[in-house]
């Protein structure tokens, strides 16, 4: 199966129930913009822009959207005033989700992240990028390559269980975790690989919860049943993992360009543990990237209004 087949039941999935309102926070480049009107002529989201109305007034013009058709709310010609104003739109329940423009992603998850912004949880704030390849028969989370520099055991906790949501929110009833490391062996000159351990008796214990954690493993016997045979591996996540979760910023930011460049991988990407999804796009995304973000924060969206009590 292709990377965008295994993609498509999603796709489809998010197209049942409508657009999303979307606030989409300074989209002041021509690119970002034609990124927006494409998801929505595809039916993925229906786009707030957030920013200078003259300016984006003008850019629509220039891509032959008639006065009107797209929203805009107004906003001051500056990039942090923009995204604290989209954040608030969607605090206020104005939006269902926040999408990245052409900003810097500081100024953006600044904005999400502000004490003072209402969407923030109980939960530390991460990121997960959802990835296909061909050698793997599924899809896979990478979890946090974007959001976490050096995360805490505690931290490392919350990014489980937020990957963990995810996953049973794109239908996968009871996700498998591996906690990456350098090695499948607790060693105490490896403080990784105590996290690991500590992330797997927690999920025992019920402190992560819906999900199978375990770890450590490396990177091989965490998607190779092969692998995690030859070395003697009695893991019911080993070569079955639904989700990675990377000891760190740089070991995640790595695996997933290494995936995406090198062996040919599709993704979609998005901030976890905000009341809201929040689409953290990136200059150098795809377009297939960019709608298959916009499908699982849809998903996402949904299934975190169906928790969260009324």
């Amino acid at each position: 199966m292709s990377c965008e087949a295994l993609f498509e039941p999603l796709r489809r999935a998010a197209l049942v129930q409508g657009r999303p309102r979307t606030a989409v926070a300074y989209p002041m480049s021509a690119q970002c913009l034609r990124d927006v009107l494409q998801a929505r002529a595809q039916g993925y989201m229906e786009p707030v822009l957030v920013g200078p109305g003259a300016r984006l007034r003008e850019l629509l013009a220039a891509e032959g959207v008639a006065h009107g058709e797209v929203a805009i709310h107004d906003a001051d010609d500056d990039e942090r005033a923009a995204a604290t104003v989209a954040a608030a739109l969607a605090r206020d329940g104005h939006v269902d989700m926040l999408m990245k423009g052409s900003l810097h992603t500081d100024h953006f998850m600044a904005a999400v992240v502000a004490r003072d912004a209402g969407l923030r949880t109980a939960r530390r704030v991460s990121h997960a990028f959802v990835m296909a390849v061909p050698a793997y028969p599924k899809l896979f989370l990478v979890t946090d390559a974007a959001v976490n520099i050096a995360p805490s055991l505690a931290d490392k906790a919350d990014i489980a269980q937020n990957a963990i949501d995810l996953a049973r929110a794109l239908g996968v009833a009871r996700p498998k975790v591996a906690v990456l490391c350098a090695t499948e062996s607790v060693n105490p000159a490896m403080p990784a690989t105590l996290d690991a351990a500590a992330l797997s008796k927690m999920a025992d214990r019920g402190q992560i919860e819906g999900g199978q954690v375990d770890g450590p493993l490396a990177f091989d016997n965490a998607i190779s049943a092969q692998a995690a045979q030859l070395k003697g591996i009695v893991s019911a996540v080993a070569g079955d993992a639904d989700i990675l979760l990377v000891p760190d910023i740089e070991a995640g930011n790595m695996i997933y360009k290494e995936l995406t460049w090198l062996a040919g991988a599709s993704m979609a990407g998005l901030v976890l543990g905000t009341r809201v999804p929040v689409l953290l796009t990136s200059r150098a995304d795809s377009a297939d990237a960019r709608i298959n973000s916009c499908a699982v924060a849809a998903l996402y969206g949904r299934w975190l209004a169906a928790a969260q009590p009324a």
